[in-house]
């Protein structure tokens, strides 16, 4: 754990050139979160409350959405080095051990947090390293038992030092007053004429300082520069969060076509059925069963509720206990209240539906006049026929009902039944000459052709 001196710098200032977005590459969302406040977030999970943000000049208009934390701008992309430099130019870290991150590598875990700053205890510097497959351009760790003598660019290594399966990840914590005078004391002379952070560990070990290393799993130490990258993130942030969903007792029934969001919240004995995605602000209470093929975004399912298949919650639908939305229905800024049933082909927006009342096959509320949007209530044990046009703003009583295909336009008082169709007229023994004509002019047009 960390002590109440570490400090983070977050590296966020990367161009993201090969992510061809006019979004920052740190702005991604990954489970719906951007990437740098994933990292914040495994900051703060693992104890640490302060952290400087790095920034590139054109992120100047987002350093307000980082407070409490501080950010400074690196002018001049000369490096990991001189980014770090940046930081701690903007504050004396004094005797405070200062972890370095970054933020386009979303999926560091609060456990390999904790192993490196405990690394770190014993030793001037604690540095994180991984064994991939294929080490390829990554920079290589260069021990002498459990100490690390330096860290070698993948492009500036030898043939001996690139056989060395140990890489860096680029994550590392150090003594703060060291680590500030190691990173002046950087130079830029290498194939990239950039001032490397790695090279801190060689001026360590020139100072007779001992720097040591801890290894993370490859998969939590996916780097993300391109889309490609963003996607093989994504499938692992959401194996973990299906992986826990399932761990605290949730059934997903087809767990790999199910997406969860980083704060999807589920209660006990929930089921899934398969290709539902969750987006953010989702919560889901105890025993809900959700029949599959969904969407839900800010939406609450109270207990024992039914959803699906085919249901759309969007933002603002609140469901309570035992109420049931069904196939093909939308929800969106809506209480459904207990036992309420939405249950085929309706969309419900802007509105209430009292306990235990009913809604049709075809129901709409029709909340927008091209201007407002506006309200309708329908009441407790309400039953909305069958294609009932729903004209807000508009009030159904408790009880009331409507026959099927209504427009409503006015309120309906409590135990009022609403009806507005035309009188029906039967025109008998018709039928048979209909056809007949409808047969002429198909076969009159038949023969135009």
């Amino acid at each position: 754990m960390p002590t109440s001196q570490t400090i983070a710098i977050v590296l966020a200032a990367g161009m993201g050139t090969r992510m061809r977005s006019d979004t920052p590459k740190v702005m991604h969302r990954l489970a719906g979160l951007p990437l740098v406040d994933h990292v914040l977030a495994g900051l703060s999970a693992a104890g640490i409350t302060k952290a400087t943000v790095v920034l590139g000049p054109e992120m100047a208009d987002h350093t307000a959405r980082f407070a409490p934390h501080k950010t400074v701008i690196q002018k001049e992309r000369l490096g990991t080095g001189h980014a770090v430099k940046v930081a701690l130019d903007a504050f004396d870290p004094g005797e405070s051990d200062v972890l370095v991150v970054y933020a386009d590598t979303p999926l560091l875990t609060t456990e390999t947090i904790n192993d490196l700053l405990a690394q770190k205890r014993n030793a001037a510097i604690a540095v994180l390293g991984f064994t991939p497959e294929d080490p390829g351009a990554y920079g290589r760790l260069i021990t002498n038992g459990d100490q690390v003598e330096s860290i070698v660019e993948a492009a500036d290594a030898s043939p001996d030092e690139l056989s060395v399966d140990l890489c860096n990840s680029g994550v590392l914590v150090a003594n703060g007053r060291k680590l500030s005078a190691w990173v002046k004391a950087l130079k830029n002379d290498n194939t990239k004429g950039e001032y490397y952070l790695t090279h801190v560990v060689a001026l360590a070990r020139a100072d007779d300082d001992r720097c040591v290393y801890t290894e993370g799993e490859v998969d939590e130490l996916v780097g993300i520069n391109n889309r490609e990258d963003l996607a093989v993130a994504e499938g692992i942030a959401q194996d973990r969060y299906r992986s826990a969903a399932m761990a605290a007792g949730v059934t997903l029934t087809d767990p790999a076509s199910v997406f969860l969001c980083h704060d999807t919240t589920f209660g006990t004995d929930v089921e899934v059925g398969p290709f539902t995605v969750f987006g953010p602000g989702v919560t889901v209470r105890n025993h809900v069963t959700i029949k599959g093929f969904c969407h839900f975004e800010n939406a609450t399912v109270g207990d024992r509720a039914v959803v699906g298949p085919y249901a759309r919650l969007r933002p603002g639908a609140a469901l309570d206990d035992e109420a049931q939305v069904g196939n093909f229905v939308e929800i969106k800024n809506a209480h459904i209240e207990q036992g309420a049933k939405v249950n085929h082909l309706s969309y419900v927006g802007d509105a209430r539906v009292g306990k235990g009342a009913n809604i049709g096959a075809g129901t709409i509320t029709a909340n927008y006049d091209g201007y407002n949007k506006t309200h309708t209530d329908i009441g407790a044990g309400a039953s909305i026929g069958s294609n009932t046009v729903l004209v807000a703003p508009v009030k159904v009583g408790d009880g009331a009902i409507t026959g099927a295909g209504t427009i409503v336009r006015k309120d309906v008082p409590a135990n009022t039944i609403a009806v507005s169709e035309a009188a029906q007229k039967n025109r008998e023994g018709t039928a048979d000459a209909y056809r007949a004509q409808q047969k002429a002019v198909k076969e009159s047009k038949s023969k135009d052709s």
